[in-house]
C-alpha cells in the first residue's frame, strides 16, 4: 500500500482512497491498498519451484528486450481496491508463447505489481495530494531491482532507510513510545535515507507504454466480466 500524512482530512471513495485521523494530532493519512502485492511474488515462486531470492536473480539477468516482450500480469489474486474497488478483478498473465522464460514471467509479476502501485499514486495525486518521493519500507525494500522498477515506473525518487525492512516493527515500537508518554519530537526523528533510486527517462517511456495496456487489459477483462 502507499501512505501518505495529510493537513487535512481529504476522501477520494470514487477511487478507493482510504482516509483516516493519524496517530498524531491535527493530521490525517490517507492510503491506496493494493490486495496482492508481494504476495503474488511469493504465489508464483510456489508454483514454480523456486525462491525469491533464486528468482530474483534470473530477473536481474533480463535484458532490456527480454522485458520489453515479457508477457502482462494482472496482480488481482483477491480482487483489488484502489483504484478499482472491484472484489471480482482476477489475476490473468497474458503475451505467452513458447518462447516465454520463467523470468519473463517473474518480471511480469514485479511489473504488474508495480503498474497497481503507481495505479494507487494517481489515485491519490487525483485526490489533491501532492507527492514527490517515496520511501520503501518491509521486505521489498530489500530488493535494488524493485526499488529501481518503481522508481522508473512511478518518476520519482524512491529512497530505502537504513532499518526499512522492519519499518512495521518500528511503527509500532514508536506507537508505545508514545503510549509511555515519551515528547513526539523524541520518537518520531526521520529515519536516515540508505539509498536513492531515480527514474531512468528511456525506461520509464516503454514502462509507460506497456503501462497503457495494463490499463487496457484490465479494461478489457472488466468488459468480459459484465457481459
Amino acid at each position: 500500500m502507499l501512505f501518505v500524512v495529510t493537513d487535512a482530512y481529504r476522501p477520494a471513495p470514487q477511487s478507493a482512497v482510504h482516509a483516516f485521523c493519524h496517530v498524531l494530532p491535527n493530521l490525517w493519512h490517507q492510503m491506496s491498498v493494493m490486495l496482492s502485492a508481494a504476495s503474488c511474488l511469493q504465489w508464483f515462486c510456489r508454483l514454480t519451484g523456486t525462491t525469491e531470492v533464486a528468482l530474483l536473480a534470473e530477473i536481474a539477468e533480463l535484458s532490456e528486450e527480454d522485458k520489453a516482450n515479457a508477457p502482462f500480469f494482472l496482480p488481482y489474486l483477491s480482487g483489488e481496491r484502489t483504484p478499482h474497488n472491484d472484489p471480482d478483478a482476477r489475476g490473468i498473465f497474458w503475451g505467452m508463447t513458447h518462447a516465454s522464460l520463467r523470468a519473463q514471467l517473474g518480471y511480469a509479476v514485479l511489473e504488474g505489481v508495480s503498474f497497481g502501485i503507481n495505479d494507487g499514486l494517481q489515485a491519490l495525486k487525483e485526490s489533491g495530494t501532492p507527492i514527490a518521493q517515496c520511501s520503501l519500507v518491509g521486505g521489498g525494500a530489500r530488493s535494488p531491482f524493485w526499488a529501481q522498477l518503481l522508481a522508473d515506473i512511478l518518476a520519482m525518487p524512491v529512497v530505502t532507510h537504513k532499518g526499512g525492512e522492519t519499518g512495521g516493527a518500528l511503527g509500532a515500537a514508536r506507537l508505545a513510545c508514545l503510549a509511555a508518554g515519551k515528547p513526539i519530537a523524541a520518537v518520531c526523528e526521520k529515519p536516515e535515507v540508505w539509498q536513492t533510486w531515480r527514474a531512468d527517462p528511456i525506461r520509464h517511456h516503454t514502462l509507460m507504454q506497456r503501462y497503457a495496456q495494463f490499463k487496457a487489459l484490465y479494461l478489457n477483462d472488466l468488459h468480459y466480466r459484465q457481459h
